[in-house]
C-alpha cells in the first residue's frame, strides 16, 4: 500500500494543475476544508464531484461493551461524520 499523499504534496499538485502558485493553491484548499466543516457541522451535507458525499449522521443512544473488562454501559446519542464515495471514484480504482 502506498503512504497517503500529505498536504504539503497535495498543495504541490494543486498548484501544478490549476498553474497556480502554493501559496494560492494552499489557500484554495484551506477554504474547502473550512467550508466543508462549517456546512457539515451545521447538519448539511457536501457533495464533492467525483469524489464523494460528506455528511452528518446522528447516532440514537446505545449500550456498549469495555471490552478490558466486560462491563456494559449506556452511551449517550452522538454524532458522527461519515464519507459516501461516489460511482466514479469506486470505478476507477477497480
Amino acid at each position: 500500500m502506498a503512504k497517503p499523499m500529505t498536504k504539503t504534496q497535495l498543495v504541490a499538485a494543486l498548484a501544478e494543475a490549476m498553474d497556480a502558485d502554493k501559496k494560492t493553491a494552499g489557500a484554495a484548499l484551506d477554504a474547502i476544508a473550512a467550508i466543508v466543516t462549517r456546512e457539515v457541522a451545521d447538519g448539511g451535507a457536501v457533495t464533492l464531484p467525483g469524489i464523494g458525499k460528506v455528511y452528518c449522521r446522528e447516532r440514537p443512544e446505545r449500550m456498549v461493551r469495555n471490552p478490558a473488562t466486560g462491563e456494559q454501559f449506556k452511551k449517550d446519542a452522538d454524532k458522527v461524520v461519515k464519507v459516501t464515495i461516489a460511482k466514479a471514484l469506486k470505478d476507477s480504482v477497480n
